[in-house]
């Protein structure tokens, strides 16, 4: 009796770059060496000075697992990069979808791993712990699976966007979202936010896992690292006494289209008393501890110099 075949899960990444060339030579090979998969790579080039676009091509010519989108385009950042690719790849051809960054080193078995965890929880979308790496030598242990709460995903990704896997009906749900409202997308600053948000609001459940699936180099070429480090503490300062963060968190509530849930509607419109009350809201809004403290001190402080 011949041996009965097994179907391996095919994977397509979509994989953002811009002016990555010195890196991506270990990281397309950890990627096309993915154990227990099919994998497709399916890139999109920001316009770059460093021969990125013409590495990718000379892959291409070789690998017939690389597609390269058309270059030429600005998008300025990693987020309208990745929603070009959301909005363009043939996601039906695929059982899943894998985001990648440009600079990170995948260990053999993240897709099978993430694969495995999504069928065995029946969840639709996949993120994990990590390893943050420095050219130094220095590593770290980076935890991001801490329980999820009611509100997490209106005020925090569910870890790096490189650790992304989610199944193909919620990215023909993202996809058919975008390509409906391109516009409602150009001021959402993280993709991978945006994502975790959208699977949350339309009750597509979320495995984070406590397992590290890629070692996650850090730089200072870095759009987002690990947030750790006295600089890292600067920088969100400064991000929370702008705004900033709140204002992504009413941009993807009216995006994802949650902004009519009352507690949303109670803190959108912003406001001192507002913001005092989403302050007491903090135990359901992130998933570490210092997090949400973090969070209620930072609408505190919102409260103090006002946001509108």
């Amino acid at each position: 009796m011949s041996e009965p075949i097994i179907s391996l899960p095919s994977v397509v990444v979509c994989l953002a770059a811009f002016n990555g060339v010195r890196y991506l030579p270990q990281l397309m090979d950890s990627i096309l060496n993915q154990r227990g998969v099919l994998v497709t790579v399916c890139v999109s080039v920001d316009c770059s000075s460093d021969g990125t676009e013409d590495w990718f091509r000379q892959l291409q010519a070789t690998e017939h697992r690389v597609v390269l989108l058309q270059c030429g385009e600005k998008f300025g950042g990693a987020a309208p990069n990745f929603f070009r690719l959301l909005r363009e790849v043939d996601f039906s051809l695929f059982d899943y979808v894998a985001y990648a960054d440009q600079d990170d080193i995948w260990l053999p078995e993240k897709l099978k791993r993430a694969t495995q965890r999504l069928t065995d929880t029946r969840a639709d979308g996949y993120s994990s712990d990590i390893v943050a790496f420095w050219e130094s030598g220095r590593s770290t242990y980076i935890k991001k699976s801490y329980p999820q709460r009611r509100w997490d995903y209106l005020f925090e990704s569910a870890g790096p966007g490189c650790t992304f896997v989610f199944r193909r009906n919620l990215a023909l749900k993202l996809q058919a979202s975008l390509r409906e409202n391109p516009q409602g997308a150009l001021n959402v600053g993280l993709h991978d936010w945006f994502t975790y948000a959208f699977a949350r609001a339309h009750n597509h459940p979320w495995v984070i896992d406590d397992y590290a699936g890629l070692m996650y180099r850090q730089h200072g070429d870095n759009q987002v690292g690990v947030n750790a480090g006295f600089s890292a503490l600067v920088w969100r300062a400064r991000k929370v006494l702008s705004g900033w963060g709140l204002n992504q968190a009413r941009l993807t509530a009216q995006f994802i289209g949650v902004d009519g849930i009352p507690f949303v509607r109670q803190w959108l419109g912003g406001g001192r008393l507002a913001l005092l009350r989403l302050a007491l809201q903090a135990k359901n809004c992130r998933r570490k501890r210092m997090d949400r403290l973090w969070f209620a001190l930072s609408c505190l402080a919102l409260a103090v110099v006002g946001w509108k």
